[in-house]
């Protein structure tokens, strides 16, 4: 499984990188998303904090899922929150600011990969870089990046496996499981991130996990 803290180190680290010069009266930060952009837009870095606080994890999760990799996903959340913050003013409608902020990651990850195949071609090289239950944890083990010396090879073909059938899965499937076993999210945290019920959430962790494992078997 993909390290939890990551995501937390993340947000330390965009709000030391946002500080600077004085900030206005925050939002109260049981308020919604919206709100909290209108106040990032005025430089208020309290309420932009506490949207990276709300946001870092569905972040991660879609970056280390994109890239199987812990510590270019870390790199990916900072550099997609501190874009967000310095074209916080071409966000036209703040309640669209999730959706907004996917696709700074999206374009990040692009840079990224021309900017790692610039350098290949300059060496003149390639390549590429709380709940559930143990069969869960089974079945999701391959997100684990860090395998001991002598399972490496295998353990990494079968996160590459694992993560291209989850990429792979319906978006209402992908973003449960991603946020739970890649993220390291609980329950009450992926419910808030994503509006549901404990009931559908738990009923989409089961179908998901269930599809993810049928295809595993499968091949």
């Amino acid at each position: 499984m993909s390290d939890p803290a990551a995501a937390s180190a993340s947000t330390t680290s965009i709000a030391t990188m946002t500080a600077n010069g004085p900030s206005a009266p925050s939002p109260s930060p049981g308020g919604g998303d919206a709100d909290l952009v209108i106040a990032s837009k005025r430089g208020d870095r309290e309420a932009f904090e506490e949207l990276v606080r709300r946001t870092a994890r569905l972040v991660y999760a879609r970056a280390y899922l994109e890239t199987g990799d812990v510590h270019r996903a870390e790199d990916l959340v900072q550099e997609t929150f501190l874009t967000a913050w310095k074209k916080l003013d071409q966000l036209s409608d703040p309640a669209g600011f999730r959706s907004w902020l996917m696709s700074i990651l999206h374009s990040v990850l692009i840079d990224s990969i021309r900017r790692a195949s610039r350098k290949k071609r300059k060496r003149g090289g390639g390549g590429a870089g709380g709940g559930g239950d143990a069969r869960d944890d089974e079945v999701m083990r391959v997100a684990d990046p860090s395998p001991s010396p002598d399972e490496s090879a295998q353990r990494n073909e079968e996160r590459q496996r694992a993560l291209t059938i989850l990429r792979s899965l319906p978006r209402e499937y992908q973003q449960v499981l991603m946020l739970r076993y890649l993220a390291g999210a609980d329950y009450d945290t992926i419910a808030r991130q994503l509006a549901l019920s404990n009931g559908s959430l738990r009923g989409l962790l089961h179908r998901g996990l269930a599809m993810l494992r049928k295809q595993l078997e499968s091949k």
